[in-house]
């Protein structure tokens, strides 16, 4: 008979990945897996027929009740806010639908939804539950989620940028922007970079990043350009999979300073997102283990 914990730790990136999508935050999503073992080490087993289906469940209340918090202190937060990054293993990449769901470009769309809506959207079209499981991990009407995951379905669909899903060429996009910025090729970042390009950076108020977005090709060049000159031969790219896709690390002076990862169209780079804040960056070196399974 397996144990408890043998259990939980086999459904743990399960429980994690569901989490982080309807959080975005890593930290947060850590402390909302913590709770959920406690609640299931103190549990009748035997009272429960289908531990997966219970775990998730309890996920997702305390993730509900966490994310109404975030949202009131995410409105306060100064500049943009962007996801926490994690640093993903290659199977992630290879699940096309999970890539997409914790890339950076969908969990800022889902930022958008209410907390219920994003729920229920990443329960549905994520992990794929039925609307009754759904139900009853939201305590709501089997109706009520119908209504609901319609819903947040039109509203992402009318928020996702085009072409937001897997771009067969990314790699290769990746490989020759970063290499540009690295070596302050201002000629190549202008050919690697879409016309209308957005460049969103997250410093927290903590360090410097740009207020606003960035939008245009030649405006995103001369940021990213006074980013390298600021700190002239002293930053060191780490070239790691970020939220399922190639993404790099920033390393200046021997301490870890940005995150980036892209979105990338049509052969071009479409948005550009910038992780300053000390924060987010805490556990971005540490693999972390996702599953829709």
């Amino acid at each position: 008979m397996t144990t408890a914990e043998e259990v939980f730790t086999e459904l743990r990136p399960l429980l994690f990945t569901v989490a982080y999508e309807m959080l975005g935050s890593a930290a947060d999503a850590e402390d909302v897996v913590q709770d959920s073992w406690l609640r299931w080490a103190g549990v009748d087993r035997a009272s429960v027929r289908d531990p997966r289906a219970y775990l998730v469940r309890v996920v997702t209340r305390q993730a509900l009740n966490r994310l109404r918090t975030l949202r009131r202190r995410r409105e306060e937060y100064v500049g943009p806010w962007l996801p926490e990054p994690v640093a993903t293993t290659p199977d992630v990449a290879e699940d096309v639908e999970l890539a997409d769901s914790v890339s950076f470009a969908m969990l800022v769309v889902l930022e958008t939804l209410t907390p219920l809506e994003r729920a229920v959207f990443v329960l549905r079209e994520v992990f794929g539950y039925g609307y009754d499981e759904i139900a009853a991990a939201t305590d709501r009407s089997e109706d009520a989620v119908r209504k609901v995951a319609s819903r947040a379905r039109r509203h992402v669909e009318d928020r996702r940028p085009r072409g937001s899903g897997p771009d067969a060429d990314h790699d290769a996009v990746s490989t020759r922007f970063f290499a540009a910025v690295s070596t302050g090729d201002v000629q190549g970042l202008m050919d690697v970079l879409a016309p209308d390009v957005v460049l969103l950076t997250d410093g927290g108020g903590i360090k410097k990043a740009a207020l606003r977005p960035i939008e245009g090709a030649e405006k995103v060049t001369r940021f990213l350009a006074s980013l390298v000159a600021a700190e002239p031969g002293s930053i060191e790219a780490e070239f790691l999979d970020v939220n399922g896709a190639k993404g790099a690390l920033g390393i200046v002076a021997g301490e870890l300073d940005v995150a980036l990862s892209l979105r990338t169209e049509g052969g071009r780079v479409a948005e550009i997102f910038v992780v300053r804040n000390p924060e987010k960056l805490r556990r971005i070196l540490e693999p972390t283990r996702l599953s829709r399974n």
